[in-house]
């Protein structure tokens, strides 16, 4: 898959690539990211990428000539239309991104990301090319770049070959394999540590046991915290009489 980026800062995505366990689906292809400058395809001496908003108003908003010209040159360097490869807007408005959407674009060919600034996107521009808007969450960046570093992240960790684990990403919070719960605690040696010890079940060696725990674990993790988790599994019949039962035994403490 190939995921081009529009950014004003793309040496902020240098370090990102070569660091990590992701990088390896960047070193080996995995995941193509190319990084464009809307910069470069501005127009004049100063290379003008923004100006003041009509009606007034603070701040500045990005022009919609350089932004058209530079996603016409991804589309023939791509070779590929907006069908293959959507354009990307990461925004306020957006759908907020979940596992599900980071499947879903794993599985896919990639995007274009447009990384916005300042006050936002010249509005024409959006209705003439974004195909899709997302957002991280309820709150405002300087800019997309580190929105679509996470969507990169999460996508890339996705891809067969990258973890050390081929599985482990299937035990990841919100991941079908675990009925979209939160993951359970985890603990690692010395088994004991500032007066706290290990839960025994997890050093006893009985593998049953342990998952059984394990299990508990994620539900009632998730039933104080994410209770709408806990309701959506429900709502798709992922939970068992033995998992209701945890819950109940829960909701009467």
């Amino acid at each position: 898959m190939r995921f081009d980026i529009i950014t004003l800062f793309p040496e902020l995505f240098e370090p990102f690539l070569k660091i990590g366990i992701t990088r390896r689906a960047y070193e080996a292809g995995l995941v193509d990211v190319r990084l464009w400058n809307p910069r470069d395809y501005a127009e004049g001496n100063y290379r003008r990428v923004d100006d003041r908003p009509f009606g007034g108003g603070p701040g500045m908003v990005m022009m919609p000539e350089p932004l058209a010209a530079c996603l016409t040159a991804i589309r023939a360097d791509r070779g590929q239309g907006r069908d293959v490869a959507p354009l990307v807007l990461f925004s306020p408005i957006g759908e907020t991104l979940r596992h599900a959407g980071v499947q879903r674009w794993s599985d896919s060919q990639g995007a274009v990301l447009l990384c916005g600034r300042y006050e936002g996107v010249d509005q024409r521009f959006i209705d003439t090319h974004v195909d899709a808007q997302i957002s991280v969450g309820d709150f405002v960046l300087s800019g997309g770049e580190l929105a679509a570093m996470t969507l990169l992240d999460a996508v890339a960790r996705l891809q067969p070959g990258v973890l050390n684990d081929e599985g482990s990403h299937q035990l990841d919070s919100f991941n079908p394999a675990l009925d979209g719960l939160l993951d359970c605690p985890h603990y690692t040696r010395p088994e004991q540590w500032e007066g706290q010890g290990v839960p025994p079940v997890l050093v006893s060696g009985h593998h049953i046991n342990i998952e059984c725990w394990r299990r508990d674990q994620r539900l009632q993790l998730t039933a104080r915290l994410r209770p709408e988790l806990i309701d959506a599994a429900r709502a798709e019949s992922k939970l068992t009489a033995q998992d209701e039962a945890i819950l109940k035994a829960q909701n009467s403490l």
